[in-house]
């Protein structure tokens, strides 16, 4: 039986694409196995699926920014190394496919010393820290946009569009709303937050919530441990996060305000959603989220909110602006040509597995 293994974590974005991937490979008879942090969101996402087997690993955080814990992260990495390298020595994958974060660096160092082959998603136009340090060390680097060829070897790079997990194409309206408990004669407004990041935009929309809640019936996903129980209001419903009954929430959705991390609004443009994009700052990132969202603004697929600029009055403003357009943004999203994105890295992981 052939084995693949699968890394990536830190946030929702670091994980979705593996999620798309592993079926298809437990579908054609593969044993898949996935390593990442103990108390990460990416076993939490990988649990939906009983038959990987999940295997935790020391990580460390790498920042761009003074904190006392940059002392201790390096004997973390470090120890995290060296559990992949024997784990990846003892189960004998013929294949590594890693998303990114922080947890993927010790995975990947672990397969290149045992000369396991290494293939790599980067999904925004400049590749993070954690896949910078591991381009390397791969055997080939697909790439979400095209632009990102530029700064990667162009021997290594596979410009393959963005990943689409097939499921959210899969969704029902009618039983969103009988899972949110909302009707039809309401448009309905998704928040996402983002596993990381949420808490300003939390903040904000429910600042702004009685004037959201005037027009909308609000499904507000808020990142772990960033629920607020005291608010009790009709056609307002807040998660932590949302897994099985996510395609129905999309489907029964108008519009969305997120984050601009690169998987999420791809999938908001596969399913022709309008969108309110509010990236992360420069002293929140390197920047992409800004490039992203700047991209897609450009095409007219999305407005674009700053951090910086945005009160509960201006939110308002943005939604409303966004809604009332939206046949606009729609239709601008619909002259966008769909790749074959996941089936191009499914045949490429195949042919790169030893």
């Amino acid at each position: 039986m052939k084995k693949i293994m699968f890394t990536g974590g830190g946030s929702a974005g670091h994980v979705t694409v593996n999620m798309a991937l592993m079926p298809l490979f437990l579908n054609e008879g593969w044993s898949v196995e996935y390593i990442g942090s103990a108390q990460g969101i990416e076993r939490q996402l990988v649990s939906s699926l009983p038959e990987v087997d999940y295997f935790p690993i020391s990580t460390g955080k790498l920042r761009r920014y003074l904190d006392f814990q940059n002392m201790k992260d390096p004997f973390k990495i470090a120890k995290g190394v060296y559990q992949a390298y024997r784990l990846i020595h003892k189960r004998k994958p013929q294949v590594l496919f890693s998303k990114g974060g922080f947890v993927s660096v010790p995975v990947v160092i672990g397969a290149w010393l045992n000369k396991v082959p290494v293939i790599i998603h980067e999904s925004d136009i400049t590749p993070g820290l954690a896949n910078r340090i591991s381009i390397p060390l791969a055997a080939a680097v697909c790439t979400t946009f095209p632009e990102t060829a530029g700064q990667i070897s162009k021997a290594k790079t596979r410009y393959v569009g963005a990943v689409i997990r097939k499921e959210l194409h899969q969704g029902h309206a009618d039983k969103g709303r009988r899972f949110c408990g909302f009707h039809a004669n309401k448009p309905v407004l998704l928040i996402m937050g983002g596993s990381l990041g949420a808490r300003k935009i939390n903040e904000t929309v429910r600042a702004a919530l009685s004037d959201l809640s005037e027009r909308f019936q609000i499904v507000h996903l808020c990142g772990k441990g960033q629920l607020d129980t005291s608010i009790r209001l009709s056609g307002y419903q807040q998660y932590e996060y949302i897994n099985e009954e996510l395609p129905d929430v999309l489907a029964m959705c108008d519009m969305v305000i997120s984050r601009a991390g690169s998987n999420s609004i791809f999938e908001f443009l596969s399913l022709q959603k309008p969108m309110l994009l509010i990236p992360l700052t420069k002293q929140q990132s390197r920047g992409d989220q800004i490039l992203n969202a700047r991209s897609f603004e450009k095409s007219g697929y999305c407005k674009v909110l700053e951090e910086e600029e945005m009160t509960a009055a201006s939110l308002v403003a943005g939604v409303m602006e966004v809604y009332n357009k939206r046949e606009g943004f729609i239709g601008n999203m619909r002259k966008n040509k769909q790749s074959e994105a996941l089936s191009s890295v499914f045949q490429l992981i195949k042919e790169t597995a030893r």
